[in-house]
């Protein structure tokens, strides 16, 4: 029974070296802003050009390279492909990159898909291209004069957004799905945030889609669908980050008793509520420093919750107030790494949320309680054997869950490293194909002025 645990202490182990940080999505954001008329949908899209021509590479050339994406030219660098804009090629076709997306974008009603027509599209270097949070900075953001600065000098395509509007003519739109069948086989594709706020005479419902949503996403402007998708995003995210399944599981596994589990996870959930609104309203360090410490910090604390499952007195039956507050202490830090979430998909000015707010924290104890009940009865059942028993079982998934950290830590300290010299880096357009994984999540809002957080 032992040798199980442990291998199943080793099996989330492995799983968690690929353990994501905690603010990677405004890498690979897409904005949908949908407003409904009389004659149908006008739709303004702000997508990475990426994803736009990268799953479109062709087979090799006579030069050996890849036939080039449509708008785009290659060479090779360093022995790696590198792909550029093609400047001439936007001037001579300025509505191609916007007939590539609406090809992909599939918008369906009434058991009938709507056919889309390109009114405009532009292009901007990441970093200075103008606002698109509401839809007048959309609609804005698509009048500037020119689709793509002639003198812009050799620009790599993962260093350009593409601002796109399309025309779905279908009369009064209702409820609808939209999807998107494009995979461009970019690295990290599964974690692309894409929101889509939809504008019809009910008010703003503000939908977001992870993944490359190729599973259709229904638009219906639901305010219960709203408050239960930021529920399942805080279950989401405390199941899916595996540095806060380890930190949970270290510390069921150091309580005596379900008296003490249920003070320590009381703790837990008070520091981290604590510091999730606080790192939400944006009371804490603004320095660039702070993310990567409190990453690195939420490591260490997996080390250290182990340690106090490990080096704990013997048959305790006093007050376990020291373990609870430590554990409270610990749940300030994991809470801020909530916010950072969280912050992908709310804005501090946003109509209900405090509503929002609750409905994500709530999200997280249910994934909290879900980690509880799967392993405290097994915790039960090996306290059932003679003393050394369990203590084997809970030195070695401690000893893993702490290995499993200080590689973390190591791989957040290298990060912090690689990120100051990639900064300067080119982005390369890869067209390895991933795995997809989607989930939508909604919220509802009431506001013209309703500003998308990227």
């Amino acid at each position: 029974m032992k040798c199980a645990l442990v291998i199943l202490a080793l099996i989330i182990g492995l799983h968690s070296v690929a353990a994501q940080a905690h603010f990677k999505l405004n890498q690979n954001i897409r904005i949908h802003h949908i407003v409904h008329t009389s004659e149908g949908l006008e739709v303004y899209l702000r997508t990475p050009m990426s994803y736009l021509v990268a799953g479109l590479v062709g087979p090799p050339n006579a030069s050996g390279l890849p036939e080039p994406s449509p708008f785009t030219t290659n060479r090779i660098e360093d022995g790696a492909l590198m792909h550029y804009v093609s400047v001439d090629a936007l001037h001579d076709d300025p509505d191609g990159l916007g007939r590539i997306a609406a090809k992909a974008l599939r918008i369906e009603t009434d058991d009938r898909i709507l056919s889309p027509s390109v009114i405009n599209v532009r292009a901007h270097l990441i970093g200075s291209e103008p606002g698109f949070a509401t839809r007048n900075e959309a609609k804005m953001a698509l009048t500037e004069s020119d689709i793509f600065p002639k003198d812009t000098g050799e620009t790599y395509v993962g260093d350009v957004m593409v601002d796109i509007h399309l025309h779905y003519e279908a009369g009064p739109v209702g409820t609808y799905s939209i999807s998107n069948a494009a995979n461009p086989g970019l690295p990290g594709q599964e974690l692309t945030a894409n929101l889509i706020l939809d504008y019809s005479n009910q008010g703003i419902t503000t939908y977001r889609v992870s993944g490359l949503m190729q599973e259709p996403v229904e638009i219906s402007g639901s305010v219960t669908a709203a408050a239960s998708t930021f529920i399942t995003e805080g279950i989401r995210h405390i199941l899916g980050g595996l540095d806060h399944v380890l930190f949970v599981l270290c510390m069921i596994i150091g309580a005596y008793g379900l008296h003490s589990l249920l003070g320590r996870v009381t703790g837990f959930t008070i520091g981290h509520t604590i510091t999730l609104i606080l790192g939400f309203f944006g009371v804490a360090p603004s320095g660039a420093w702070f993310i990567p410490t409190v990453e690195i910090a939420i490591a260490l604390s997996i080390i250290f919750a182990a340690a106090m499952a490990v080096f704990r007195p013997a048959n305790r039956r006093g007050s376990d107030l020291p373990a609870i507050a430590v554990t409270s202490g610990i749940g300030l830090l994991h809470g801020f790494g909530f916010s950072f979430m969280l912050h992908q998909i709310l804005r501090i000015d946003a109509p209900n949320v405090w509503q929002s707010l609750l409905a994500f924290n709530i999200g997280v104890e249910i994934g909290q309680l879900v980690i509880v009940l799967l392993v405290w009865p097994v915790v039960v059942i090996f306290k059932r054997f003679r003393e050394p028993i369990w203590t084997m079982a809970r030195t070695g998934i401690a000893l893993v869950a702490s290995v499993v950290a200080v590689f973390w830590i190591y791989e957040r300290v290298r990060s912090i490293g690689l990120e100051v010299v990639q900064n300067d880096a080119p982005r390369l357009v890869q067209t390895n194909v991933s795995s997809i994984t989607n989930q939508a999540k909604a919220t509802t809002v009431s506001s013209e002025d309703e500003r998308v957080q990227v």
